[in-house]
């Protein structure tokens, strides 16, 4: 015990240290405050009926009315029976938000380095190097939390599969399947997509490596029990899983039925998201540089450049006050690259990518080639439409790449290869395997790259770019030639200020290897060296960014929406109907209404169709078919008013006929001009059968009635009296995929009609029809999801069994 607890103290002052460098980063929690990171707050206004749902009840409803008219909730944050894995990351995150998530960042990336046989303490430093990239910090600020949830497990994941690769099969095995089980529990499969990618490259270095050894019995059995780690992460994880995948289909990231715009123009067929959309956001070829000059190209969109700036002075002669020109200066337009938006650059660190340079000239092998594989791929495919070629490639032929936008997003790839690999060239740094020469040769390349690239830079600046960004022609109709000039003038600071920090940094690390080199500095001495540097470079270009000023009261953060006048006069109305705000944004009027819009990637196709043709251009009839009682808009002097919608149709209504169609096209346009209120839309090619001979007429006399008695998120109970048999349309989402009906106690069925709502046919004389949300698919999950933790929970007792039986035995 006294030696297990001897080896085990370095790495628990390290994890220890990992909590209070998070805690430092982020040091507001401790008072109680949290971040306000705008993306949360969409997502709070979004799950807010949910929540109170299962805060008034006890129980989860998978379906909400607050959003684009109704949709599940599997993408909000629905919680799910037999989710242990998802206790075990809870447990993880034990620290508040965000330093929980830098926590993971460092976690992952020091077992995934000791797995690799890294000393504890080059462990820990390349921890740091990774989890305070600047694209890491920035997603934590944004609010873009899962996808900073899956990254942190990346490391981890790649710790298994190597561990299995250096043949210890249960371990391996075991670390695999909680590392992925973890991974998918972060539920942001675009980040767990390019993992995939990543250790497709692993696995072909490995696979070429065991060729050349003639060990390839060994790799495959090593690929049998990887295979099998994550078929059992994925019963972990099953519910989720299937429900996603039962969703997407039926998101407007499935396949699209529909081959014309609103416009009328013919649309291109695909089963994934438009290429123009998965590419608006291409990194600039010569934004690479951006990884190493953090203000290569100006920083954000929003940068600090202070009142000493050209930006400051050109709003002062356009009449701006002291404190307005401020207030500008301060949220300046600096970023001149392709993208629409960019928050921050996605710095790696010119401290880190010197040792990554270094590490090329000194790492050989296996461990190298995979590294350099995953950097160049990410790099190359985050190029986008700026490099079209193996974009398109991967678009229109790798499965599911499709589905997925933004695809600068796989630098998070080349953010875990660098530092991995600037570790490994400190390893070889400080081991005897290349000679001196070798070394100091190496060190020489190094700083001619990296040095050479800074001073090429600040000599031919002015003849290589021209400092213009995209937005430029805006501010110049806007604001004239001269404030233009002036936020060239700002950009073209920042960039020299920018890389002469870099060609510093450049310097002191090559000295602090030189010193090494020449016996004048101990290991250690440089260890530390390189830790202060990192520090300084990383936290120093992240607190531009994400700082103590995000941080605000708890309470802002928890309720960031306030009711107005407006809100609190709708809220007295205890009916059932729809509020269509065009004022307040995507996500407050879910917050507290039943909204039409929403704050999501991923809503509903049909739905979203509609939108797209009608709602967003404010067509009448089609807000009436979607029980749009209340209208915010605002006037001329721009007061923001309600308007009372009398003519919507309520929530269900009889109908006298169908107008039939036979696809998609005419379906959708059949609605502009539809007597709605008499007539549904009727797709014949998908339930022409549900009526038994030809498709009838009703007689609907005005003693007809059904009425709304009954109503939460997950279920509708409605009271009808007819006289004659009749079809009555609801105003309410169809989605196949749960939603049970039941008339005076049967079960029955109800079909699509006008596109996206509900129909069904209800015999004469009174009766109880209820809709109830209970998807088989959380049921069939969470079967899977139990017998996959106990069969895990099995294994790992056997598992700890054998090895205990196993040291035992070695012992006696």
């Amino acid at each position: 015990m006294q030696f297990s607890l001897k080896k085990g103290l370095p790495h628990l002052l390290v994890i220890l240290g990992f909590v209070i460098v998070a805690l430092a980063y982020f040091n507001p929690i401790l008072k109680g405050k949290k971040i306000f990171q705008s993306d949360i707050m969409q997502y709070i206004g979004m799950s807010k009926q949910q929540n109170d749902f299962r805060e008034a009840t006890g129980t989860e409803t998978y379906w909400t009315d607050s959003a684009f008219a109704g949709m599940p909730t599997y993408q909000l944050g629905a919680k799910y029976p037999h989710n242990y894995i998802k206790q075990l990351d809870l447990a993880l995150r034990f620290i508040p938000r965000p330093a929980d998530y830098l926590f993971l960042y460092f976690l992952g990336f020091y077992i995934l380095l000791l797995v690799l046989k890294v000393d504890f303490k080059l462990a820990a430093l390349g921890a740091l190097a990774f989890g305070f990239s600047t694209y890491l910090i920035i997603i934590l600020g944004v609010g873009h939390n899962s996808k900073a949830h899956a990254i942190a497990y990346m490391p981890l994941v790649l710790s298994g599969i190597i561990l299995t690769f250096q043949r210890k099969y249960l371990g391996g095995f075991l670390l695999t399947t909680v590392a992925m089980g973890l991974e998918l529990v972060a539920n942001h499969f675009q980040m767990t997509y390019y993992l995939m990618f990543l250790v497709i490259i692993l696995g072909i270095a490995y696979l070429v490596d065991a060729y050349k050894r003639k060990t390839l019995p060994d790799y495959f059995k090593a690929i049998a029990v990887l295979v099998g780690a994550v078929v059992l992460s994925i019963a972990l994880n099953a519910t989720n899983i299937l429900a996603t995948q039962e969703y997407v289909k039926e998101s407007k990231r499935g396949k699209s039925e529909l081959t014309i715009n609103p416009d009328g123009s013919p649309k291109v067929a695909t089963t994934g998201l438009d290429k123009d959309y998965i590419t608006q956001f291409s990194y600039g070829i010569a934004e690479t540089f951006n990884l190493y000059i953090p203000r290569f190209m100006g920083g954000g969109n929003g940068e600090d450049v202070g009142k000493d700036s050209a930006t400051y002075d050109a709003f002062r002669k356009l009449g701006a006050t002291t404190t307005q020109a401020a207030q500008e200066a301060k949220r300046a337009p600096m970023y001149w690259g392709e993208q629409p938006i960019v928050e921050a650059p996605a710095y790696i660190g010119a401290v880190v990518l010197f040792l990554f340079v270094l590490a090329l000239f000194l790492v050989k092998g296996r461990l190298k080639w995979w590294l350099v594989g995953g950097t160049v791929f990410s790099l190359l495919l985050s190029y986008g439409k700026n490099f079209s070629l193996l974009t398109d490639f991967f678009i229109d032929y790798v499965p599911l790449y499709n589905k997925f936008r933004a695809v600068t997003s796989i630098q998070v790839l080349l953010e875990l290869c660098v530092p991995v690999l600037a570790v490994s060239g400190l390893v070889k740094l400080f081991k005897d395997e290349n000679t001196k020469e070798e070394k100091l040769k190496a060190l020489k390349y190094t700083v001619g790259i990296t040095g050479g690239i800074a001073v090429l830079f600040l000599l031919f600046k002015t003849s290589l770019f021209d400092f213009v960004g995209v937005n430029d022609g805006f501010y110049r109709q806007n604001y004239g030639p001269d404030f233009v000039e002036a936020l060239k003038a700002d950009r073209k600071t920042l960039f020299t200020n920018d890389t002469i920090r870099t060609l510093v940094l450049v310097l002191l690390s090559a000295g602090a290897v030189y010193m090494f080199l020449k016996e004048k500095f101990k290991q250690q001495t440089v260890i530390f060296v390189f830790a202060a540097l990192i520090l300084f470079d990383l936290v120093g270009v992240d607190r531009r960014y994400v700082n103590n000023d995000d941080f605000v009261s708890a309470r802002e953060v928890d309720k960031p929406f306030t009711a107005n006048a407006i809100d609190k006069e709708i809220l007295k109305d205890d009916s059932h109907f729809r509020v269509y705000d065009l004022v307040s944004g995507p996500s407050k009027p879910s917050y507290f209404h039943n909204s039409l819009t929403g704050y999501n990637a991923a809503e509903l196709r049909r739905y979203n169709d509609v939108f797209e043709f009608y709602v967003a251009k404010n067509n009448m009839n089609v807000l009436n078919l979607l029980n749009t009682k209340y209208i915010i808009a605002q006037d001329k002097e721009g007061q923001m008013f309600p308007y009372v919608n009398d003519e919507a149709n309520g929530n269900a209504w009889f109908i006298e006929s169908f107008k039939t169609v036979d696809n998609p096209n005419h379906e959708i346009l059949a609605l502009d001009k539809l007597d709605n209120k008499k007539q549904a839309v009727l797709n014949t090619v998908d339930f022409g059968n549900t009526f038994k001979s030809e498709i009838p007429n009703y007689t609907v006399d005005s003693t007809a009635t059904i009425t709304l008695v009954e109503q939460q998120p997950n279920y509708l109970k409605y009271q009808s009296d007819n006289k004659n048999d009749g079809f009555a349309v609801f105003s309410e989402v169809y989605y196949g995929n749960g939603w049970k009906t039941i008339i005076d106690g049967k079960e029955a069925s109800h079909i699509r009609v006008d596109y996206t709502l509900r129909g069904m046919e209800i015999p004469e004389g009174k009766h109880t029809i209820e809709f109830k949300f209970d998807p088989d698919v959380v049921k069939t999950g969470s079967t899977i999801t139990l017998a996959g933790s106990l069969l895990f929970a099995l294994l790992l007792v056997g598992g700890l069994f054998y090895e205990f039986k196993k040291k035992k035995e070695t012992i006696a």
